[in-house]
This record gives structure tokens, C-alpha cells and sequence, in this order.
């Protein structure tokens, strides 16, 4: 892919800067999810809850982003923004 210096895209920087956050919050929810779980006993949902429990994170995170987030992915977008403005100058 050639990388051509237009203007830059808000809408498609502001979709990066969401899926960012969600990412970014799935990983902050990791530690959090991984504590659950922990007693044992017939409920306790055994291997497959523990495999399946970094997908609830990361998907926990992206509705997270996707209602607001915490914030994250404004500063993220005018970094992309300043950066893709930097490009296209040079």
C-alpha cells in the first residue's frame, strides 16, 4: 500500500482511536476478570470459563469504548491527527 498524504479523516481517526480504547481497556480488565472465578465447586466454570474469560475482557472493553469509554481515545485522536498533519507537511 502506497501511503498518500491527504487531509486527514476524522471519522476514520476517531474509529482508530475507539478500537484503541477498547483494546486499552480489555487490558486494564484482564487482571480484574482473572481474580473471578477463583472458588471452587460446581459452579465455579472450570477450564472453559478460564479460556474464554480474556474474550469477555476485551469485549467488556469495547462496549465500554463504544458507550464513551473513560476518556481515552480523545487524546489518542489528536495524537493520530498531529501525527497524519506532520506527515502530510513533510
Amino acid at each position: 500500500m502506497i501511503a498518500t498524504h491527504a487531509a486527514p479523516d476524522r471519522a476514520r481517526l476517531a474509529a482508530a482511536a475507539r478500537r484503541f480504547e477498547g483494546v486499552a481497556l480489555g487490558e486494564l480488565f484482564q487482571p480484574m476478570f482473572a481474580t473471578l472465578g477463583k472458588a471452587k465447586g460446581p459452579f465455579d466454570g472450570g477450564t472453559g470459563e478460564a479460556q474464554w474469560m480474556p474474550i469477555l475482557a476485551q469485549e467488556i472493553g469495547r462496549a465500554v469504548a463504544k458507550e464513551g469509554g473513560f476518556g481515552l481515545a480523545a487524546p489518542v485522536m489528536a495524537a493520530l491527527m498531529a501525527a497524519q498533519e506532520k506527515g502530510a507537511k513533510s
